[in-house]
């Protein structure tokens, strides 16, 4: 191959409303530079998404157009220009992917219909910063539905869908947004979203959160009139527990990370799949007696793990927690340090949450062509920074792929510059996202419908009796039958037969 080098209380119909009560379960970025100087080596104010250096402009195809998206005058149809994109033209092409999602996304789309006469989101004006895909578009239209008005960023550089971008933007979505961002375009889009005449949110919707973060940091007085946020990342619940405890976080937040349907849905099974379709779309390769360390056994490692296991790749598994290292045992994975196998695996995956899980050491000792990806929000996991030093030479395979080789000729191949590997380089199960979406949605209203004083300024985990609606939700589509307790069973177990079923405490 030739290559080139670089230097949502639930309501709805009387037969749906269910009572929800919830646990009280406790770099400003630069001046625009000139064309040339773009790209900005400075370090973000946020680690979750920007953290090292942007070669964003390198994963340009060749046939697209290189002319910023900032430097073109855009309309859609309507006349509004009230949007950023890669092109709009695109739109109809997007229109497509919206509606095949909607198909694999039947919760969102029953709440649209059966909530929508009472508009229970009417005057919310929702400022999101999630990843932009058809699935997140359907969740868009389906709030629209609901009655809010919602303006989008994008949480990852690379995730975006720029054709599914310019069909939000044709229908009059204020979307600034598109695949290739460089730093200081991330927090520009960012700061359009927010920094707009005549329009002010109150409601915020998170996906690592550097949105809440930029907020906090440029524009505090905007917390006044602002009912909450919902976050989606353990990354950002992780950031709004910081703020809590340091007694900085002002208005209520929902953990919607920590609910079982995302947990159990989103990021094991998501990414039981999504792993394998990320690293095939990327690199070709054949699973079947690869040797490949997975860090971290969380339920993102989980699914990774279970999805190699089952194509034939020996896996070993990092961990520093010793209940998920027992688990990972008892699945049959050998537990090992990095440092011990880091010369003979073939594929490094990390998914911990946290930073320089492997560092430029592991990288100098790794064997040619080892492939190594992030599965984890955070593009902190892997120390990409210090490989851009003279001595080391990277050359651009194809999109999303770089080759880094070192003096002696040794190369690793990187993916995505160390950023989310699913959604930077290929596609995520919609039906899985359909869960986590609505768990957004129902989320959201119950925020913003609160009375005042029912939610002091802290972070809520979200109760079992929503969870146990959004799957129910999913069921249909399956043509799945419930078992329903008889009034005995249900006395015997001290349950209310409709739920919910389990105490909050339960582990799935």
């Amino acid at each position: 191959m030739l290559s080139s080098k670089k230097k949502y209380i639930v309501s709805g119909d009387s037969g749906i409303k269910a009572q929800i009560q919830f646990a009280d379960q406790k770099q400003e970025f630069n001046k625009r530079p000139t064309k040339i100087g773009r790209r900005s080596l400075s370090r973000s104010i946020s680690q979750s998404s920007t953290d090292s250096y942007s070669s964003a402009a390198s994963y340009t195809d060749s046939s697209d157009d290189e002319t910023s998206p900032r430097d073109k005058q855009q309309k859609n149809s309507k006349g509004s220009s009230d949007f950023c994109v890669k092109n709009i033209k695109q739109a109809e092409f997007g229109r497509r992917e919206i509606e095949i999602a909607e198909q694999e996304m039947p919760a969102l789309m029953a709440l649209r219909k059966r909530a929508q006469g009472e508009k229970p989101l009417a005057g919310a004006k929702i400022v999101g910063c999630t990843h932009i895909t058809a699935q997140t578009a359907v969740l868009m239209e389906t709030l629209s539905a609901l009655g809010a008005q919602c303006r989008w960023a994008a949480c990852n550089i690379y995730s975006t869908l720029n054709e599914v971008a310019a069909a939000l933007a044709e229908s009059g979505f204020p979307v600034f947004a598109w695949k290739g961002e460089s730093e200081d375009d991330f927090w520009w889009c960012i700061d359009r979203c927010v920094n707009v005449e005549g329009w002010q949110p109150n409601m915020i919707l998170d996906d690592g959160g550097d949105l809440t973060h930029w907020i906090y940091k440029k524009y505090p007085n905007m917390f006044k009139k602002i009912k909450g946020i919902v976050e989606e990342s353990v990354t950002g619940v992780h950031r709004l527990y910081q703020l809590s405890k340091a007694g900085k976080l002002c208005v209520p937040a929902m953990n919607v990370n920590d609910s079982v349907t995302k947990q159990k849905f989103d990021n094991l099974y998501c990414c039981r799949e999504s792993i394998l379709d990320g690293l095939k779309r990327t690199t070709d390769m054949m699973f079947g007696g690869k040797q490949v360390v997975v860090c971290g056994y969380g339920e993102v490692g989980k699914g990774c793990c279970a999805a190699l296991k089952a194509m034939g790749s020996i896996v070993y598994v990092t961990e520093i927690d010793p209940i998920c290292a027992l688990q990972a045992c008892m699945d049959g994975f050998r537990l090992v340090k990095l440092n011990e196998v880091i010369r003979q695996v073939d594929i490094v995956i990390t998914c911990t949450g946290n930073k320089n899980v492997v560092t430029r050491e592991h990288l100098d000792r790794m064997k040619n062509s080892c492939i190594v990806c992030n599965m984890g929000h955070s593009n902190t996991e892997i120390d990409v920074a210090s490989l851009r030093t003279p001595e080391l030479t990277w050359e651009r395979v194809r999109s999303q792929v770089d080759h880094v080789i070192w003096p002696d000729g040794k190369r690793i191949v990187l993916l995505a510059e160390g950023r989310l590997l699913n959604l930077s380089c290929s596609t995520v199960p919609t039906f899985v996202l359909s869960i986590t979406a609505t768990t957004q949605a129902l989320a959201l209203i119950e925020l913003y419908n609160a009375p005042e004083g029912r939610y002091k300024q802290d972070v809520y985990l979200l109760p079992k009796k929503m969870d146990e609606y959004v799957a129910s939700l999913h069921l249909p589509t399956f043509d799945a039958h419930l078992t329903e307790l008889t009034d005995e069973q249900a006395k015997y177990l001290g349950l209310n037969k409709n739920g919910p079923f389990k105490p909050n405490y339960y582990r799935y």
